[in-house]
């Protein structure tokens, strides 16, 4: 398990990871205690992976003149039922990047997997436990448990976000303006969790929401 060189915990959550009392993503996510440092995700998932699903320039007027940002959006995962979303911004892509990743961290869920379909043997981690649904603006996605071999079925972004969440096998439906990335990257991620928090503690539940995606 890796350490980050330097850190001090400034949360109760990060310092029972740093002293041991709290040594996976499952027993952080239970505890309810707020997720507040990247840091602690560091440690108890060090193989997490990070994908820049989109970046987009973001130009607006102000009294100085023209200001040009840069929004990019990001997912990470470990490839074995965890993930996180955000997107973020600032004057460099470099920059939004790194707050995008720090943020989608902090966003970490555990995926609910499982073998919901009908033709698989109950046991299994290859798809999900039950259909889930997600929406952000105009898109919808749902995503539906799928046989053992059958692969992902969706758009690329989809696909992108189940991999790094660990699904492989699903079908998937998405509704509305789905050439818009972000809103089809965040309704994935949102199907994803309203299927996890079937799973979770209401005071972790709570404790979660609170932690909005950064931008």
């Amino acid at each position: 398990m890796s350490n980050d060189e330097g850190w001090e915990p400034r949360t109760r959550l990060g310092r029972k990871v740093q002293d041991g009392d709290v040594t996976s993503m499952r027993q952080a996510l239970e505890t309810g205690l707020p997720l507040k440092e990247p840091e602690i995700v560091n440690q108890l998932l060090p193989g997490l992976e990070d994908e820049v699903l989109d970046i987009n320039m973001v130009q607006r007027m102000t009294d100085s003149g023209r200001r040009v940002k840069f929004r990019v959006v990001v997912a990470v995962g470990n490839r074995d039922g965890y993930l996180g979303f955000a997107q973020a911004r600032d004057d460099q892509v470099g920059g939004a990047i790194q707050k995008a990743i720090d943020v989608a961290k902090l966003n970490v869920i555990e995926v609910d997997r499982g073998s919901g379909s009908w033709e698989d043997q109950a046991g299994g981690v290859n798809s999900l436990t039950r259909r889930a649904e997600g929406k952000a603006g105009s898109v919808t996605v749902e995503i539906i448990p799928a046989p053992q071999g059958l692969g992902l079925a969706g758009a690329e972004t989809v696909r992108n976000i189940l991999e790094l969440a660990g699904v492989q096998d699903a079908w998937t439906k998405s509704n509305g303006n789905t050439r818009t990335t972000v809103n089809l990257a965040k309704a994935t991620f949102n199907a994803l969790e309203n299927a996890s928090q079937a799973r979770m503690p209401q005071h972790a539940r709570e404790v979660h929401r609170d932690v909005e995606v950064g931008e």
